[in-house]
């Protein structure tokens, strides 16, 4: 399937294709290294998809009130750029069970040849949840993650126990895009939009760093060299990044996050003081009135600052141990 896939847009009819098969676990670990534990992997009709476990270091005997965590990452970044928070979280947590997934067209997930709604993201997480045998979880979605968390929550409720937007996409406006890319974002011009979209994610050309092999061997997760070796490697990558841009909820859903904040499930918000993409101001506005600031970080707080909001994230957990 060549770089060039388009996925059809909301409301368009297509024809049924097999998905775009992802990348080999041995060749991302080939470059990556064993950083994540290892891949499992959950057939669905629309597709494979590569969630990993973190199981519980002790027992619980039932009654950890943090039992089952999914952390569900944002667009371009697969699973591993949440492995950072999950790490940090496990050390405090060790009765919890945490699982990672890898969204459709990221990582070693296929990419479904049909539109990339909300919906679609909902229907995983459900056939994951269901493949676990988990009742309900406590959701940790980062930025298009929290915009599909929060989804999630108005449309499943029951399923939810907590849940914690990153830095949430899905209260930006097509009117904050410049005229140019409003053009492109709502147009069928596809490789317009392609290079709109990527431009407006990285700010200009992905710039891998220099020493980033060295990085890796560090242990550390290189969110660049990662996106760029899905870019290479995942012969549907940029279509799904693309289609979940324009399609996916990222943009105008502010109804989500009312119903969300309505739902009557304990939430946290961590937001980064220098991150555009969602103020503490616009969620108090939707309901949502446990909103915190991470001083001087940027979007990426959830890997760069990942220690600062695992100690938010578990004080807020803690609270709800004591209820």
């Amino acid at each position: 399937m060549p770089q060039d896939l388009v996925l059809p847009r909301p409301g368009a009819s297509y024809e049924s294709e097999p998905p775009v098969a992802g990348p080999t676990e041995s060749a991302f670990v080939e470059t990556f290294g064993a950083l994540l534990p290892a891949a499992q992997f959950l057939q669905t009709p629309r597709g494979k998809a590569a969630y990993y476990e973190i199981k519980p270091s002790i027992s619980s005997d039932g009654n950890a009130k943090i039992d089952k965590v999914l952390f569900i990452h944002g667009v371009q970044t697969p699973a591993l750029g949440m492995l950072p928070l999950a790490r940090a979280l496990e050390k405090s947590f060790p009765a919890a069970h945490l699982v990672l997934i890898d969204l459709w067209g990221h990582g070693l997930s296929d990419t479904p040849v049909v539109p990339h709604e909300a919906s679609l993201f909902h229907e995983l997480i459900e056939n994951l949840l269901d493949h676990l045998n988990w009742q309900s979880v406590h959701l940790v979605g980062f930025s298009f993650g929290g915009a599909t968390t929060v989804s999630y929550v108005a449309s499943r409720p029951s399923r939810v126990k907590s849940f914690t937007l990153v830095a949430p996409a899905g209260l930006l406006e097509m009117s904050m895009f410049t005229p140019e890319e409003q053009s492109c974002l709502q147009g069928h011009g596809d490789d317009v939009a392609k290079k709109c979209v990527l431009n407006i994610l990285e700010g200009g050309d992905l710039v891998v760093p220099a020493d980033w092999k060295q990085r890796v061997a560090n242990g550390e997760v290189v969110a660049e060299a990662v996106r760029e070796w899905q870019m290479r490697e995942h012969p549907g990558h940029t279509a799904s990044v693309v289609a979940i841009f324009r399609d996916g909820g990222v943009m105008g859903s502010h109804a989500h996050f009312d119903e969300a904040a309505k739902a009557g499930i304990p939430s946290l918000a961590v937001l980064g003081e220098l991150d555009g993409l969602c103020s503490k101001d616009q969620l108090n506005t939707h309901g949502f009135d446990n909103v915190f600031v991470v001083p001087k970080a940027v979007h990426s707080v959830v890997r760069d600052r990942a220690e600062d909001v695992a100690k938010l994230v578990g004080d807020f957990w803690k609270t709800l141990e004591k209820q």
